[in-house]
């Protein structure tokens, strides 16, 4: 972990109830170790364990204890102190922490300013094994994880332990270093690069243009590499907008989605987010769509089938790709190809006029799998890569990404 990867970021620890709540103290060391400016938010429950004093003395910051408090609402209230933050860190989170922001619940400090934020949260759980197992919590977990937004949810731990009421299993809060590192992979990314201050465009999965009420013309791509591409650059410290077509997958953590359906609405919503320091265009967009939609649905005839007109559908990476004030310094394609993979990826290159472009080769079992073979092609060459996860091109494309900016830098 680079010694300046979090110097002069600000982190908001909200400590919940718990025993765990001991551990904030040492997480609140190590954060200002690293060059963080932490303020923190102490619950009722949590003052059980730890004093606000002695949060007090480690942030450098008086801890915030009251929704009422008239000195910190005219100074610094929920909505500034949600504001001012990098990033929302709870630990530790617990069962009624996690309820309360699943459900939209804000009656004092700690749940208003979750509810009250824009920006990302990390939640390190804690609690007895039987109540982390719960249906009702895992439910909870799992519906931070999934809500749409400017912001997202991401959880570190809990790990396997002996609990403080004797019990073994799932339920100890994740150890300071291990949040000290979730945070590190939040805000700056794995192995240090970063794309903090950096914005992203991103396109994703197929786009379906309407023929009549019920059917439309559309293609296989589920949306997984791009999804998996926004996830990364928002992992690396980006503010990342995904625009996306109609998919069943969850939006990434701390990324903002779009949805459209049609190429034009795509192509709008992908020049609303604009300016842009980086565009990466992994969407499989209808080449073409039917000149006149049917306002009802159309029947089947003694005459045959209908004949559609076909009419071309906007170039969207070619538009983007064009010089001008919101052109984004880095613009990236996509090529799917059953062939001739370099040939057609340069080809595409040097008529888009983007920066590079990622040929996927879609031969094999590629719509709707895990995995993806990929080749980068720039201007100045091609690096082929091995059939890799989805996830892993993700993180191998930001991380080029990233490399690239630092050596503009």
């Amino acid at each position: 972990m680079s010694s300046v990867a979090l110097t002069n970021r600000k982190i908001l620890l909200i400590v919940g109830g718990g025993i765990a709540a001991y551990k904030a103290l040492e997480l609140v060391r190590l954060l200002k170790k690293a060059g963080c400016e932490v303020q923190s938010i102490l619950t009722g429950s949590g003052a059980e364990f730890v004093t606000p004093l002695s949060l007090a003395a480690l942030t450098g910051h008086p801890a915030r204890t009251g929704l009422f408090h008239p000195d910190e609402e005219t100074t610094m209230g929920h909505i500034e102190l949600s504001r001012w933050a990098d990033l929302v860190v709870v630990a530790p989170a617990t069962a009624g922490l996690i309820a309360k922001a699943a459900n939209g619940m804000a009656d004092d400090l700690a749940s208003t300013t979750l509810l009250a934020t824009d920006k990302k949260v990390l939640l390190a759980p804690a609690m007895n094994v039987r109540m982390w197992l719960h249906p009702a919590v895992q439910a909870n977990v799992m519906r931070l994880k999934g809500f749409d937004g400017f912001h997202g949810v991401a959880v570190v731990g809990p790990d396997d332990g002996e609990m403080a009421c004797g019990e073994f299993g799932p339920g100890r809060m994740a150890e300071p270093a291990a949040i000290l590192q979730a945070i590190t992979d939040l805000l700056v990314g794995p192995d240090g690069r970063s794309l903090a201050g950096r914005k992203a465009v991103v396109t994703a999965g197929p786009t379906f243009e309407p023929i009549d009420p019920v059917r439309g013309l559309t293609n296989r791509s589920s949306g997984k590499q791009g999804y998996a591409i926004a996830a990364a650059l928002a992992a690396r410290g980006a503010e990342v907008t995904l625009v996306s077509g109609p998919t069943g997958l969850a939006k990434p953590v701390g990324v903002k989605r779009v949805d459209v359906e049609t190429a034009m609405e795509m192509k709008a919503a992908t020049e609303a987010a604009l300016p842009a320091d980086i565009a990466v265009l992994s969407a499989a967009v209808a080449d073409w769509r039917v000149d006149t939609v049917a306002g009802g649905k159309i029947k089947k005839a003694p005459g045959g089938p209908p004949t559609l007109a076909l009419i071309e559908n906007p170039d969207i990476l070619a538009g983007i790709s064009k010089p001008g004030p919101n052109r984004p310094t880095l613009v990236i394609g996509f090529a799917a190809e059953t062939t001739d993979l370099e040939a057609n990826a340069r080809s595409k290159l040097s008529r888009k006029g983007c920066d590079w472009i990622v040929g996927n080769d879609v031969s094999a079992d590629v719509f709707g799998a895990d995995g993806n073979t990929v080749l980068l092609v720039t201007r100045g060459g091609a690096d082929a890569w091995p059939r890799l996860s989805k996830t892993e091109v993700a993180s191998r494309l930001a991380d080029r990404i990233a490399d690239h900016f630092s050596s503009e830098a």
